[in-house]
């Protein structure tokens, strides 16, 4: 018994011919996918005795397959993020014990630098092979999803096979989706959302996944229309890029029944413009990594404007007051998740994990309340995490970059409001005394060698004090009264 390459096998005897993954390089139907992903599962087998897997490779089919490929060969996959800087990409590889990386011809020549095998997704690589899925417990460790720490350190989220299976098939019962269905997906396969939503979820239902790269309105636009996607699971900022095309047409979008928004918080200006722009309305939900990851979502029959959906089946959200308390309905508080989504913890961060895990309970960090009919709410989210472009980023990490370089003695960080981020980081420096002054273009670079892009913040403030508390704690909210 394995739970998700069992839904697999039947798909291949159910509706083998039936397209499974697409992109512009390869297209699978369910028999060639299960096929490809047992030959490349043999080479990682034969590539490493370690029981990890590092995935570097952009959003595709190959990817696709390289995670099931991980299954069939008895491995855990790890999905790195490959906007990541060197030096934080060989932290995740050093905590992950990992030695192999299947990975793309164009980040191959940095894993190999990194002095890792690497096994390049390839004509000579993707070839059909043959095998049978292993036993997995539902306890097993399924995939290591890496998010940002607000240490700065990367904490591996420990996801099981019942965490994953679960969470796809209280997806799909929530939806009410079906083989059918069409999805079309850009997010990143080294992002939760990614992974469970756009991966896991269509090929153990036996439905059809188109993958792009990149996002380009105009190309995301004549796909949906061209091969009638009904399922598009993306962050915000790409619904307010779409909404924004002056040139789509309502026709266009016809077939989209699942337009979900997630990974940020959905403007209802965006929401707004798109419903009466093409006739769609989205659909916002809530995950975290923490939770395999969706927790809550809005669905076609189940929709409530400004709310994150209700809980899926099997998951339970409560408002609790500072000491634990449970509260009303409407009252805000810390958002406390229960159910088969709750992840088995971090690697090898005991302390960490039960400060995240309480009792079997995950705490979010993320302030909200439920109303009387069990639509969940986010009015705040964890004390200074922001959220640029989908991606959790923490000030922690973009101060501790600043203060490496040797003018600077003091930084913050704070997240500001963008149209089309959704936030941005930007930084209030002291510099130290009789230091030769840097120029914020020099310090961003300085940052870029360190940091991903994303991470990098777009404005820098030179500052001679911040604003403290009593206890000498830099008080943020000031910092973002001053901007």
């Amino acid at each position: 018994m394995h739970p998700l390459l069992d839904p697999v096998e039947k798909n291949c005897a159910a509706r083998g011919d039936h397209p499974a993954v697409c992109d512009q390089n390869l297209a699978l139907d369910y028999k060639s996918f299960r096929a490809v992903a047992c030959g490349l599962g043999a080479r990682m087998a034969s590539g490493t005795d370690r029981p990890r897997v590092g995935i570097l490779a952009p959003t595709s089919s190959a990817c696709a397959v390289s995670i099931f490929a991980c299954w069939y060969a008895g491995k855990t996959p790890v999905p790195l993020n490959f906007l990541l800087a060197p030096e934080e990409l060989s932290k995740i590889i050093r905590d992950a014990g990992l030695d192999l990386i299947v990975t793309s011809d164009r980040f191959a020549p940095a894993a190999q630098a990194a002095g890792l095998k690497t096994l390049v997704l390839s004509a000579e690589t993707l070839v059909p092979g043959s095998g049978t899925a292993p036993e997995a417990a539902p306890d097993d460790l399924a995939a290591l999803i890496y998010t940002s720490g607000t240490s700065g350190d990367p904490k591996g989220v420990c996801l099981t096979f019942d965490n994953l299976s679960q969470n796809a098939q209280a997806c799909i019962s929530a939806a009410r989706l079906s083989p059918e269905q069409v999805f079309l997906s850009l997010l990143p396969q080294f992002h939760a959302f990614g992974f469970t939503a756009n991966t896991v979820v269509p090929l153990v239902m036996g439905a059809t996944v188109h993958y792009l790269p990149r996002f380009s309105p105009a190309t995301v636009v004549n796909y949906i229309a061209e091969k009638q996607v009904s399922v598009f699971i993306t962050i915000a900022s790409m619904f307010g890029a779409l909404a924004a095309r002056k040139s789509a047409t309502p026709t266009q979008f016809a077939s989209l029944t699942h337009p979900v928004s997630g990974g940020e918080p959905l403007p209802a200006k965006v929401a707004e413009i798109f419903e009466q722009r093409y006739g769609v309305r989205l659909l916002e939900g809530y995950g975290m990594t923490e939770a395999s990851p969706v927790v809550s979502l809005n669905t076609p029959q189940a929709y409530r404007a400004g709310s994150v959906g209700r809980p899926l089946p099997g998951v339970t959200v409560t408002a609790v007051a500072e000491d634990g308390r449970g509260l009303p309905p409407g009252e805000d508080g810390e958002l406390v998740i229960r159910g088969h989504c709750v992840m088995q913890g971090y690697l090898s961060k005991p302390e960490q994990t039960a400060t995240a895990v309480r009792d079997g309970a995950l705490w979010t960090g993320d302030i909200g309340h439920v109303d009387a009919d069990g639509f969940v709410y986010i009015t705040g989210r964890a004390k200074e995490m922001m959220i640029v472009g989908g991606e959790n980023v923490f000030p922690f990490e973009i101060e501790s970059a600043l203060g490496e370089h040797p003018a600077v003695s003091e930084a913050a960080v704070i997240g500001v409001q963008d149209d089309i981020r959704g936030e941005l980081p930007a930084a209030f420096v002291i510099l130290k005394a009789g230091a030769s002054p840097p120029t914020e273009a020099e310090l961003r670079g300085f940052c870029k060698e360190r940091l991903a892009a994303y991470k990098v913040p777009r404005r820098i403030h030179f500052a001679e004090e911040l604003p403290r508390g009593p206890t000498g704690k830099i008080l943020k909210r000031a910092l973002k009264a001053e901007r």
